[in-house]
């Protein structure tokens, strides 16, 4: 049996847009009630609150679901992705197909270019690892024996990746992209590890002439 929050959620899905008086006659409680899980859900981040005017007086509040709560149904994305993928590959030479990912991680670190401008090594890599987890990607880094190493712990796109590989060039080319340094993978969660890792070499610090 759903609970009166999936309730709400579910109404919001069928019906964008919607007052507290809409969610409370669809749910069947007070309004009071609903103001109290829509403050919940809206803690979440699942649930979003717009003012709109209606003629005179106050405007009144609407509510909608936010891309994450959107997210909690289930989707056909992955079909739709895998089936849109596999056409593209039947009429595209691969080199192209992988110029295509290439270009698509190298538009998005250019999105970010004056983000990270003068940004030391480890400050980007931050700045990649809190990018990557909006993404859906749970990364950490560590630094090793003179060098970093990014995890990817898991990964947003491994359902798609399984039937198209060719996608986590994406991943390698954003990151060599953000850092300014070629990101070499040594594990990858396709071939069987546990995680993706990637390894940048330290910057080396130059010697000042005498």
């Amino acid at each position: 049996m759903r609970s009166t929050r999936d309730k709400i959620l579910q109404t919001l899905l069928k019906k964008p847009k919607s007052t507290i008086a809409d969610l409370a006659e669809a749910v069947g409680i007070n309004q009071i009630s609903v103001r109290h899980h829509l403050t919940n859900l809206q803690m979440e981040g699942l649930v979003e609150a717009q003012e709109v005017r209606h003629g005179v007086g106050r405007p009144r509040l609407i509510y909608r679901l936010t891309e994450e709560g959107m997210e909690r149904f289930p989707t056909r994305y992955l079909r739709l992705t895998t089936r849109l993928l596999a056409q593209m590959k039947e009429n595209i030479p691969q080199p192209m197909v992988n110029k295509l990912f290439g270009q698509m991680a190298e538009d998005l670190a250019s999105e970010y270019a004056s983000d990270i401008k003068g940004l030391s090594l480890e400050d980007r890599l931050d700045f990649v690892q809190d990018m990557l987890a909006e993404e859906g990607f749970t990364v950490e880094w560590e630094k090793q024996d003179g060098e970093y190493k990014i995890h990817e712990i898991t990964c947003p796109y491994y359902q798609v990746g399984v039937a198209h590989p060719e996608i986590c060039t994406m991943d390698q080319t954003l990151i060599s992209k953000m850092l300014a340094l070629p990101a070499n993978r040594v594990q990858c969660i396709l071939n069987g590890d546990t995680r993706c890792t990637y390894v940048v070499q330290a910057e080396k610090t130059k010697s000042k002439p005498k």
